[in-house]
């Protein structure tokens, strides 16, 4: 599939400027990650000075995910305006006032105001990004540039949990604000960096280039029209619940349990650390003929990760983290790979359907850690938070048993008896 650039896209650089842009893309996304990570470490004195519930909490987690979801389509119409390297700078630069409002967050409100505005930049990165690889990478090149890029918020993440309490919080005085405004002046570094990276990316279309397609409601219907989409939607909702979740609770998870906050931060990294392994080798060994079967075995992982995470035990609990990381790298990438090779799915739509998978997703995005919290504030405790999402990972087994059942369905076979 050849990328085609819209109005105010850029034409490609030279083979080797364009790994350089590549890395300052992956520190733009390390910047993402380590953004959407930096509070988890923090739970406890943010909730203490604010006076916050864990319910509560659960919301202000969830709002730039739900901010999420209303701008994913805006920013996609966006970039085709802005063109990549713009809009990439845009999003650093709202990501790290973002960051910096939290610092200055003096009631519940505010911080879920603060959160709420990193969605506006969030999506930026999610929709630029993968245009950007696809248009200055083509075969093999393209499949290492995707495996490269995203390992930046994954690790962006792994620093944030382990390096918070340890490193963070020391250098900023022991006071959570000045986290928030470290973090945040490094997030508008790295957008500069960025710029001036791509500052060789002309703002103009090649000749030849195919126009700007124009947003179709109808294409929307189209899709959702097929079965087998409806239920990978699904899926990604539930995949989303799980891994938001957990990404925001867990280190509060292992606190509960008697770990320091700096322990608590070098254990809730253990998930990262997998993942990003989980991330570049599990899509590549998911070939088409085995992509079902991978799928099971990562729900499976994703489901006795959150009974093993309810064992005080080390000996029980590392293998719970392990799972997870497993599970939480590759179930969202395998399942983008089994919507794409849906049947009767129009080629011309796989673009469209990825951003839905994403735009949908998010609502798991918003739910999982709202409901984490409030679950833990009826409980006093997180047994059934996790418990909860132990019945999420069920109903995934459960959606990708039809899922199965209707595309052999529509492939003219017969589904599971």
């Amino acid at each position: 599939m050849t990328a085609t650039l819209s109005a105010g896209d850029e034409p490609a650089p030279a083979t080797r400027s364009r790994w350089l842009v590549l890395a300052g893309l992956w520190l733009v996304y390390f910047s993402f990650g380590l953004t959407v990570a930096s509070m988890a470490p923090l739970v406890g004195p943010i909730s203490a000075e604010l006076q916050m519930s864990n319910g509560r909490m659960g919301a202000i987690f969830g709002a730039w995910p739900l901010t999420y979801i209303i701008a994913a389509i805006p920013c996609g119409m966006l970039l085709d305006r802005l063109g990549a390297r713009r809009m990439l700078f845009l999003a650093a630069l709202i990501m790290a006032a973002s960051s910096v409002a939290r610092g200055f967050a003096q009631s519940p409100t505010h911080l879920l105001l603060a959160v709420a505005l990193f969605g506006i930049g969030g999506p930026m990165i999610s929709v630029g990004a993968p245009t950007l690889v696809a248009r200055l990478f083509q075969g093999k090149d393209r499949g290492t540039a995707m495996g490269i890029y995203i390992t930046g918020p994954y690790l962006g993440g792994l620093i944030a949990l382990a390096l918070t309490n340890s490193v963070s919080l020391p250098l900023a005085g022991g006071d959570w604000r000045g986290v928030m405004f470290l973090n945040g002046g490094f997030v508008a570094l790295s957008g500069l960096v960025w710029l001036v990276i791509a500052s060789g990316l002309a703002p103009r279309r090649q000749q030849g280039d195919a126009p700007a397609k124009k947003f179709n409601l109808s294409a929307f219907g189209e899709i959702l029209r097929l079965r087998e989409v409806r239920l990978i939607l699904l899926m990604s909702v539930c995949i989303f619940f799980i891994n938001h979740a957990l990404n925001n609770w867990l280190p509060e998870i292992l606190r509960a349990k008697g770990f320091t906050p700096v322990d608590a931060g070098y254990w809730a990294a253990i998930p990262s650390s997998v993942g990003i392994l989980s991330g570049l080798l599990i899509p590549r060994l998911a070939t088409p003929e085995r992509r079902l079967p991978v799928m099971i075995l990562l729900f499976a992982a994703a489901m006795l990760a959150t009974v093993l995470l309810q064992f005080q035990a080390g000996a029980l609990l590392a293998p719970g983290l392990v799972l997870q990381g497993l599970a939480r790298g590759a179930m969202m990438t395998v399942a983008v790979l089994v919507l794409m090779e849906t049947p009767n799915l129009p080629q011309k739509s796989l673009g469209l359907a990825g951003g839905l998978f994403f735009t949908t997703a998010e609502i798991g995005g918003v739910l999982g850690p709202v409901v984490f919290g409030v679950l833990s504030d009826l409980s006093g405790g997180f047994t059934l938070s996790l418990c909860a999402l132990t019945v999420v990972c069920a109903g995934l087994f459960g959606l990708l048993w039809r899922y199965a059942r209707a595309r052999a369905e529509a492939a003219g076979g017969q589904g599971p008896q």
